[in-house]
């Protein structure tokens, strides 16, 4: 019997873990360092965990080679994953964008149908015991842990990566896979909020609305997005900016935010403007804008514009409107950075992919070795992407080259 170690109790580990068991001649060993497996998946998608994305294509992946997860991802597709948990007794219902859920709504779902499917797999748990070193020895592995030392024929590394620290992200992968010749890549946060000039922003903390979001430097487009956008008091966050953050984090230079925040035309919006003029002539510019945006955001945007807000609309010209209306559609944050690992759900950059192939993900400078999930530098966007990943590379690496 050959017995197969898995390192790291997460979305990525487990599955691989189950997939290694399908097969009678493996003894499979899940070593985990936290008390419990899969901690950060029950904080995914506020709790609901957002488990895949229909649209899961290439091009929502990055890396230095992105390219790199195409096999990975059209050997195990979304499809693929909803029959998995299907199969496994877990129903799930897709949402806007093509997120998909459980119908449970809650992520304590996902993770018992795993836990269960462990067992009935007879996958053997190693919670609390954090494995200190991996070597070669021989034709196979020597993992050491605080309880001693286990030999095993193959060895797949699904540590995760270093964000969320509060909720288990570490760098042990890069640490154990160093003595083995594995190199990573510069490490940034990603799906982190956007730290931004606080003027704006801080007057709206709480305040969520949709918009399209560019990332510029200069005249320059770096990244773009669609989504909600939430405000805080440092900065942005939601799904617009999370989708951002990988580009905020990791390119340089004077970074800028421009939201967009309706989806119509300047001439649409002065048309608008020029109507509650006419009929709320005494109204006070600070509630120009009261309907078409959160009334927060509205009196902001009159603030950015310039207006002055306690004056009456008729003293309002057709300069001071257009400005109002140019707010609506280009309101420009300058970016100062982003949140650090601690508040990151994904880690940018990993384990060079140039050193595993791409249809296997076993090593190709230590053969028998395998390594899935996070820890390898490949990251999504945000809304699904990243646990899609951990599925289909879980998947890929738990057959162990077969």
């Amino acid at each position: 019997m050959k017995t197969v170690a898995v390192i790291g109790g997460g979305a990525s580990g487990m599955m691989a873990a189950l997939t290694a068991a399908k097969s009678g001649e493996n003894r499979v060993l899940l070593y985990e360092r936290q008390q419990r497996l899969g901690r950060k998946l029950l904080s995914t998608g506020n709790g609901r965990c957002n488990l895949t994305n229909t649209g899961a294509s290439l091009a929502r992946y990055h890396g230095q080679e992105p390219a790199f997860a195409r096999k990975v991802l059209e050997t195990f597709p979304p499809e693929e994953a909803r029959r998995f948990f299907r199969q496994l007794g877990l129903l799930t219902v897709e949402e806007y964008g093509g997120r998909v859920y459980p119908l449970s709504n809650s992520a304590n779902s996902v993770l018992d149908v795993l836990r269960l499917a462990l067992d009935a797999a007879g996958v053997e748990l190693r919670c609390a015991e954090p494995v200190r070193s991996l070597s070669r020895r021989g034709g196979g592995f020597s993992l050491v842990t605080d309880d001693g030392q286990t030999r095993a024929d193959c060895v797949i590394v699904a540590c995760g990566g270093a964000a969320g620290s509060s909720l288990g992200g570490v760098m042990d992968g890069y640490e154990l896979l160093k003595p083995l010749g594995h190199r990573r890549t510069a490490l940034h946060p990603a799906l982190v909020q956007i730290l931004t000039e606080p003027d704006y922003p801080r007057a709206l903390k709480g305040v969520r609305a949709p918009c399209s979001l560019r990332l510029m430097r200069g005249e320059e487009i770096l990244a773009q997005s669609e989504g909600e956008l939430q405000f805080t008091e440092k900065g942005v966050s939601g799904p617009a900016a999370f989708d951002l953050s990988r580009a905020a984090a990791t390119e340089g230079g004077a970074l800028c935010l421009h939201a967009r925040l309706l989806p119509l035309e300047e001439e649409e919006i002065l048309e608008l403007l020029r109507a509650r003029r006419a009929r709320c002539p005494e109204l006070e510019a600070s509630e120009l804008l009261t309907g078409l945006v959160h009334n927060r955001l509205g009196r902001m945007l009159v603030k950015y514009a310039a207006l002055p807000a306690a004056a009456p609309l008729s003293s309002l010209d057709e300069a001071a409107l257009r400005r109002a209306a140019r707010a609506c559609l280009d309101l420009a944050l300058p970016v100062r950075g982003t949140e650090g690992f601690d508040h990151a759900q994904v880690t940018a950059g990993g384990l060079r992919t140039a050193d595993f192939d791409p249809g296997t993900l076993e090593s190709r400078l230590c053969p028998g070795l395998f390594v899935c999930g996070e820890l390898l530098d490949i990251d999504g966007d945000c809304g699904g992407f990243n646990l899609q990943w951990a599925w289909a590379s879980g998947f890929v690496a738990g057959r162990l080259g077969t």
